[in-house]
């Protein structure tokens, strides 16, 4: 009866988080597949790190589009929607302390 108490308990700890690890590291991709100069492992390791700390999923996402698409950034800083605009304001944090954090990996 322990043992399977003890085996839900833990699938309920496990399961929420197997998606995310599916999902995880995007910003890690975009930043290595991207053509800038200054994207190395050790950089974009950094920025994953600190996005992993900041930024929901799904900002993650968006803000791995901004590298592909760099107006749809431009776009979303100037949208008139509330969403974007709480989402930027998390986005220019993210911004701060990743440069805080791994500026000295370029």
């Amino acid at each position: 009866m322990t043992r399977a108490l003890f085996a839900l308990l833990m699938a309920a700890f496990l399961i929420p988080s197997i998606p995310q690890q599916a999902d995880a590291r995007v910003l890690n991709r975009a930043c290595q597949q991207s053509e800038r100069d200054a994207a190395n492992r050790s950089l974009c390791r950094c920025i994953q790190k600190v996005a992993n700390r900041s930024l929901s999923r799904a900002d993650q996402r968006l803000a791995a589009s901004f590298i592909k698409e760099p107006h749809k950034a431009q776009e979303i800083r100037q949208s008139d929607s509330r969403s974007h605009e709480i989402f930027w304001k998390r986005y220019k944090a993210f911004g701060e302390d990743a440069t805080r954090s791994c500026n000295h990996l370029r």
